[in-house]
């Protein structure tokens, strides 16, 4: 389908929520061009309400959206900047033996079984585990944290009053765990935020609190898809899993291949247009909702060759925009990368028979307009 709007128009209206709609662009150039855009907006779409949901208390807002996904420059430039200082390529290096350990301590619960679901049992618990150990997260505390998020995402399967009652109890312990980390401060991310300074400048009490919901509700989300993505062609490629079997200097260019081909995201998050911005011979008015394809944007054939076709040898494979473009790069790109080839290549050391346990074509995958990977992934491990 994306392939049919791609081919018919650069952009195509497309409904958003009950009473809203919005413009959906689909090809690569279009894509990576309006990533960084400074005409779409993320900090305007804050005043736009998509469904009927009861808006929070303004101190729970603050404390849960006041991030870098919703600021334009120049707030984004100095919220990237102060972030960015905790997230050092030997701080993401430290964290291989870790990620290595939860990998195996998570397969050794698996063996002897004949199946598992590696969403569940595998995908979902490693980069959770992480990004809690990461941030400082108290292991006591992390089952009940998870409760309140996941009431959180969970839109209109829950009431709005329940959404509500959670977020105010997770910034609730969020405020508290921060109080916690000023006055006892330790080696974990949290820690090295709240020291985090430039020119005197700090983040305050809602910049940190929202970015520690920022991590926790997508900054593994992304990863728990990636691995289950990758995991899921693998399953349909046994010859491409037996090669990385022989040689595990491939997994990088699988991993990478994975994010352009099963894109772990689908759509990049909303934008505003506050001025009118063209692509092609369609032009988006001001004021309209902007959604960006990052899905048809990897599978442009107009920009990769063969684009329909997994093909971990691709020279160009890391021009993917799985991850974004430009000021909102993501920063645990490098992660969410280490996490997937750690898993993937210990799974398939562990489990060398490791097959599907049911029709691969039956999967479910998750709904929404974000997240891209399957909800169940059921699989035979003899």
């Amino acid at each position: 389908m994306l392939g049919q709007l791609r081919a018919a128009a650069p952009a195509h209206r497309i409904p958003l929520g009950p009473t809203k709609t919005g413009w959906l662009v689909t090809r690569y150039a279009d894509v990576k061009r309006a990533l960084n855009d400074p005409r779409l907006s993320k900090a305007a779409l804050k005043e736009v309400r998509l469904t009927g949901s009861l808006p929070l208390p303004p101190e729970v807002q603050a404390a849960t959206s006041t991030h870098m996904l919703n600021a334009d420059p120049p707030e984004h430039t100095r919220l990237r900047r102060l972030v960015s200082r905790s997230f050092t390529a030997r701080r993401i290096e430290g964290l291989r033996p870790r990620v290595e350990q939860l990998t195996r301590d998570l397969l050794d619960r698996l063996d002897g079984r004949d199946e598992a679901d590696l969403i569940d049992d595998f995908a979902f618990p490693l980069p959770f585990q992480v990004i809690c150990e990461l941030i400082g997260l108290p292991d006591v505390d992390r089952d009940t944290f998870r409760g309140w998020t996941n009431t959180m995402v969970a839109g209109a399967a829950v009431p709005p009053e329940e959404t509500n009652a959670a977020a105010r109890a997770a910034a609730g312990y969020v405020a508290q765990l921060l109080e916690r980390k000023r006055a006892e401060p330790d080696d974990a991310l949290l820690s090295s935020l709240i020291e985090a300074s430039d020119a005197g400048d700090r983040l305050s009490a809602d910049e940190l609190s929202s970015l520690v919901f920022v991590l926790l509700l997508a900054g593994h989300e992304t990863t728990v898809n990636l691995i289950g993505n990758a995991i899921y062609v693998l399953l349909q490629r046994p010859e491409l899993a037996a090669a990385l079997r022989a040689d595990e200097s491939l997994l990088p260019a699988v991993i990478e291949e994975t994010l352009r081909y099963e894109s772990p995201v689908k759509n990049a998050t909303l934008r505003l247009a506050v001025e009118p911005v063209t692509f092609g011979d369609v032009t988006i008015p001001a004021g309209e909702i902007v959604v960006l394809s990052l899905m048809s944007a990897n599978r442009d054939g107009g920009s990769f060759a063969a684009a329909g076709e997994f093909d971990p040898h691709r020279p160009d494979a890391d021009g993917h925009v799985a991850f974004g473009h430009g000021i909102h790069f993501c920063l645990g790109a490098p992660v969410a990368r280490l996490e997937a080839q750690v898993a993937v290549g210990a799974l398939l050391r562990r489990f060398p028979a490791l097959h599907a346990a049911v029709p691969l074509e039956e999967l479910r995958w998750r709904p929404g307009l974000i997240m891209h990977g399957p909800v169940h992934l059921p699989v035979r491990l003899t």
